[in-house]
């Protein structure tokens, strides 16, 4: 009998998405064109690290709610004749002027998305005082420096101009992603002019084909940094009138901040897999440490070649759920409020050499602060969010100091330093931990092809006390789960968003395959056509 108890479904659908193979290279994007601009750049001659930066600077342009110029991020990059990883270090630093007086407290716990003390005005999560640094284009810097071919800049950057020449594509779900953040876009008068055209979310025609929204003075400040390099950015006419915007709208990131500004190259902490592998990753206060513990609470679990079995399902839920436990305990109060809900992007490269690079950039909420600068068309970040806002907590907000965050790119080799490698990572706050580890897991340990780790059904553990169960696992996994302790039963949609969005790469001397979430509307793998 049919009862309103039953989980509730929006999708009544089969989902599926193709992967990409070859020998030339390919980029996995959560946006297709943002990974066909990357793909472009190895058909050109350039190479992982050249398509990777490519790929960022175009996701300013089509993808501007998870990642931009206004971001933070992490690279880890292995070359194809070496067997350990480096990190280019990119991640959110406050400003040299970050004050915690300047987010009193209300008394009061946030009751929306954060179960932490709330800041009067919710001055942390929108608005000029919820920016650190937008390290983003240090990052990309980096990345061409030390690993970037002969390609000039200005190639890497031309297909970002031309979309967004172009502009974004104003269809359902730039619809959904606006509509999220229309009630605090409408208060920045930039950002309400580009994203609320009369006052509202755009909306696609009923029949036909989207039409385009140019973001504002991007194009200008993306075509700006092909002429006069990246550094304008944090030193040039760019950095003056960024600064100028920030100081006009209340907040303290300065001219000092901008041109103190650095991505730092390191070499990628590993982490042992079983005897097999290495997983090298970005270290430090990303999601690494965690994923450490989880690895070696999963060394004995049960591994069946016909895949992931309910007991196994069972005892990552309970490892999962220790290793948060020991996170929010170990790194103090500031832990427990680490955001589970962001908006991120994640983009994985393999060129032909075999080099592979993994990337994790964000601008921390969708939308980040919700501010875009007028003069230059940046949407900047919210990371003062990471921050703890109670002063003297552990991670507390401090001048120039540098938070907690969820993010998790990495890459894969095998102990003896051979072939296959992989790369991968994912977006979506706390989830990116569970979302990571069940994509190597399926491959590492039960032989999966990309493609079919990208559709299968996975589990979400963000804390220590309970675990969500996509609806599609099989019953039997369901009550093991269950009987293990507290589980709620999920879909696996756009949105509500209950499960990351990773991607990945798996690549042999014969060729490489890449694949992205099912779910994700528009994330895609592309391979170079040469």
């Amino acid at each position: 009998m049919y009862s309103p108890a039953t989980p509730y479904r929006s999708q009544n659908w089969t989902l599926s998405k193709p992967s990409a193979s070859g020998r030339h290279g390919i980029v996995v994007s959560q946006n297709r064109e943002a990974a066909a601009a990357g793909a472009a750049i190895l058909e050109q001659g350039g190479n992982a690290a050249d398509a990777a930066v490519a790929t960022c600077f175009a996701l300013a342009a089509v993808e501007p709610w998870n990642s931009g110029l206004g971001g933070i991020g992490f690279a880890v990059v292995l070359k194809a004749g070496e067997s350990r990883a480096q990190v280019v270090d990119f991640g959110p630093v406050a400003s040299r002027r970050a004050n915690p007086a300047d987010y009193p407290l209300t008394g009061e716990m946030k009751k929306d998305l954060f179960t932490w003390p709330e800041v009067v005005g919710d001055r942390n999560i929108h608005g000029p005082l919820s920016f650190v640094t937008p390290s983003s284009v240090a990052g990309y810097a980096k990345l061409k420096e030390a690993f970037g071919s002969r390609l000039p800049l200005a190639d890497l950057l031309a297909p970002a101009i031309a979309l967004a020449r172009r502009g974004l594509p104003a269809d359902w779900y730039t619809t959904l992603k606006v509509a999220s953040s229309a009630s605090v876009l409408r208060l920045y008068a930039e950002s309400a002019r580009i994203y609320l055209p009369g006052g509202l979310p755009p909306v696609p025609p009923y029949q036909g084909s989207p039409g385009f929204m140019v973001l504002g003075e991007l194009p200008a400040t993306l075509e700006r940094l092909a002429q006069a390099g990246l550094d304008d950015f944090y030193r040039g006419d760019i950095a003056r009138r960024i600064a100028a915007d920030i100081a006009a709208a209340g907040g303290v990131v300065d001219a000092e901040d901008l041109a103190q500004c650095r991505a730092e190259l390191r070499p990628a902490p590993a982490i042992a897999w079983r005897d097999s592998h290495l997983v090298h990753t970005a270290g430090g206060l990303t999601a690494a440490p965690t994923l450490e513990r989880v690895v070696a609470g999963m060394a004995d679990a049960p591994v069946d070649a016909h895949g992931p079995s309910p007991a196994w399902f069972a005892k990552l839920s309970d490892v999962m759920r220790q290793a948060y436990r020991e996170r929010l305990s170990g790194l103090g109060a500031a832990a427990a409020k680490e955001p589970g809900d962001t908006c991120t992007t994640h983009l994985t490269v393999v060129d032909r050499e075999g080099n592979l690079v993994s990337v994790t950039t964000t601008l921390l909420s969708s939308m980040g602060s919700r501010v875009v600068l007028p003069s230059t068309g940046v949407l900047m970040n919210n990371g003062m969010m990471w921050f703890d806002p109670r002063p003297g907590s552990a991670n507390a907000i401090a001048p120039g100091a540098r938070p907690l965050c969820n993010m998790l790119p990495v890459v894969v080799t095998p102990k003896d330093g051979g072939w296959p490698r992989l790369a991968a990572g994912s977006s979506g706050g706390r989830r990116i931990l569970a979302s990571v580890y069940q994509t190597l897991a399926w491959q590492l340990d039960f032989g999966m092809d990309t493609e079919a780790t990208a559709h299968q059904p996975r589990i979400d553990v963000s804390g220590p006390d309970s675990t969500s169960a996509d609806l599609r696992l099989p019953a039997e996994t369901l009550a093991a789960l269950e009987a293990g302790g507290p589980t709620t039963l999920v879909e696996h949609a756009v949105l509500p968003i209950n499960f990351a969005c990773p991607n990945f790469i798996r690549v042999d001397r014969g060729g490489a395959e890449g694949s992205s979430d099912a779910a994700s509307p528009w994330s895609a793998a592309v391979a170079a056509a040469s």
